[in-house]
């Protein structure tokens, strides 16, 4: 039998579809690059926000139409939306003929093969998710980095977040599961690990022995192959002066501060349970500063959660204009069911949290764009993703994550895919570098 995925989400829900893809090839069946080409199709949902929800259900009925073409025999959802609301989506989409929770890749595999219909909800406690304790992943892409998952679920309680709900709890991955995968990607190419959960910093608090972040990082960083490691997701309340140290100092874990901080007024914050205040806040950004002086900041805001006024909102621009991040994320805040803060009053207009979003955007835009002018003249190392000819390729700097910052465009000769090389910085369109190699590889 021939399979699609039709991967929707975060790169965690996207190495959850590599998992699955990896099982069904054990199980003796084919991916295919085209769905119309395949006999199942499954859809790997999303279901953090509301328009993350309405992006899978639009997905599932425009492949449902490869179905009632003949073509496709079965459509399948799995993933994060299945998870919380797989009732009601059998119920409301005949088109559909199975719908499987997290992890479900036995009873995923077990379906395709018998080519079933499957009009049931088959999901798996959550706190026995064992396909976090790795054991096959299939590849889809010639990329020299790959998204591994670390942890899964979450303890936070944050009250604008439904994740708890369909994650569980936070469950570390163990240690040596994580160094396997680690090996098996750099096996096969990968010279950037990103390092991705629901919260990086929390990471083997529920292990025996109870291991550090750090004590992770220093294994990976042992790993023969890999080049740069990026960590993804440090909760602001838990990025320690150790985990600084030792993103500042010589090692392979790149210098790259992932920081959700979600609001700077200290009201919000409570409102959102956050564990953090601007006091908190201010000293955590005075001791990366101090201790990490190459440290490259990349923050993310929440807009429009209830009661946000423009005084707060006021509050908030002013300290983008301070601080005058590298790199900066602005989210609308999204009522999500079952979460205290869809229950809150003073909910705000969405033309206001999208004028509010724009509004932040812009002033980052400014700071953005006067960084990368900063640059011209400038050498700084790179990573080339992908090349377009002989000698133009796409890389990214040391401080950018792929598909959420900026991209270098680079000229040379000999370039490869993989390839860190050092480039000199002729010119920036707006977000990107314009840039030449000058160096051999290194």
């Amino acid at each position: 039998m021939k399979f699609f995925i039709h991967k929707l989400g975060c790169p965690k829900n996207d190495v959850d579809a590599d998992y699955l893809a990896a099982r069904l090839i054990a199980a003796g069946h084919e991916p295919v690059t085209d769905p119309a080409k395949a006999d199942s199709v499954i859809v790997n949902t999303c279901g953090f926000i509301q328009d993350a929800k309405q992006e899978s259900i639009d997905a599932i009925l425009e492949l449902a139409r490869l179905k009632r073409d003949g073509g496709v025999q079965r459509l399948y959802a799995t993933g994060c939306l299945t998870q919380r609301y797989g009732n009601e989506l059998l119920g409301d989409m005949p088109e559909l003929d199975g719908a499987f929770g997290l992890g479900a890749l036995d009873a995923v595999a077990d379906a395709v093969t018998k080519a079933s219909r499957f009009r049931q909800v088959i999901r798996q406690d959550v706190r026995q998710l064992a396909y976090l304790d790795w054991k096959s992943r299939f590849l889809t892409d010639q990329l020299p980095y790959a998204y591994m998952k670390i942890s899964d679920g979450c303890d936070r309680l944050c009250s604008y977040c439904a994740i708890p709900q369909m994650r569980g709890r936070y469950r570390s991955r163990p240690m040596e599961s994580i160094f396997s995968e680690a090996r098996f990607l750099a096996d096969n190419g990968k010279k950037e690990l990103i390092l991705v959960s629901q919260e990086a910093t929390l990471w083997g608090s529920d292990l025996a022995g109870r291991p550090g972040l750090v004590d992770l990082l220093s294994g990976l960083d042992r790993v023969s192959g890999v080049e740069w490691i990026r960590l993804l997701y440090l909760h602001p309340a838990r990025t320690s002066p150790d985990l600084i140290d030792y993103l500042a100092s010589d090692n392979k874990t790149l210098c790259y501060f992932d920081l959700p901080f979600q609001h700077v007024n200290t009201e919000m914050l409570r409102l959102m349970k956050r564990e953090s205040n601007r006091n908190t806040i201010e000293k955590l950004l005075d001791c990366i500063r101090e201790r990490a002086t190459e440290a490259v900041l990349r923050v993310s805001f929440m807009v429009g959660f209830p009661g946000e006024t423009e005084a707060h909102f006021s509050e908030l621009s002013d300290f983008v204009r301070e601080h005058r991040f590298h790199r900066l994320g602005v989210f609308l805040f999204s009522a999500e069911e079952g979460t205290a803060a869809a229950e809150l009053p003073d909910q705000v207009q969405k033309l206001v949290k999208i004028r509010r979003m724009d509004d932040l955007m812009t002033l980052q835009q400014e700071i953005a764009f006067d960084r990368n002018n900063s640059l011209i003249g400038q050498t700084v190392e790179v990573i080339i993703d992908t090349v377009d000819s002989e000698s133009q390729a796409v890389g990214r700097t040391r401080g950018d994550c792929p598909e959420i910052d900026q991209q270098v465009l680079v000229s040379g000769h000999n370039l490869e895919v993989g390839e860190i090389c050092r480039v000199r910085v002729d010119g920036a369109e707006g977000y990107d570098l314009i840039a030449t190699k000058v160096t051999e590889k290194i």
